[in-house]
């Protein structure tokens, strides 16, 4: 099995509060991620996909294809945005990475066989910060 990785970037703001509790408690749990003006993040997202190398190309997926599918299906979606307001498939999640990935990983293994018969998502990893990320294997 090969595992094969594509790198993309996107900036976006975001808010980490539980409508649910109180201001006192959002902000004991959240801190200053709970700030009433949002906060934003320089995010790197790598998508890793696995599978046997194709005969033909040598290529378990085209990596131009994959970036352009994650592009358009996640990046554009998202980059220069408020992951709270302003993106569809986050509407009535908190906007915690870790919810993020759960909703990249549904986008891509819906959209994934459009460029590819034989190779699988294996995970997605998001960096929030350079020493803060998530990992998910669609578990």
């Amino acid at each position: 099995m090969i595992y094969i990785s594509r790198q993309e970037h996107f900036n976006a703001a975001h808010k980490l509060y539980n409508p649910a509790w109180s201001e006192e408690r959002n902000k004991e749990v959240f801190g200053p991620c709970a700030n009433a003006n949002w906060h934003g993040h320089n995010y790197d997202l790598i998508v890793t996909v696995k599978g046997q190398p194709d005969p033909d190309t040598g290529f378990v997926v085209d990596l131009k294809a994959l970036s352009t599918l994650i592009r358009e299906h996640i990046i554009q979606h998202v980059d220069h945005k408020n992951l709270n307001l302003d993106v569809p498939f986050m509407a009535g999640k908190l906007a915690s990475t870790e919810n993020l990935a759960v909703a990249f990983w549904q986008i891509l293994e819906r959209e994934l066989p459009r460029i590819t018969d034989t190779a699988r998502l294996h995970g997605i990893k998001i960096y929030e910060t350079p020493r803060n990320f998530v990992e998910y294997y669609g578990e």
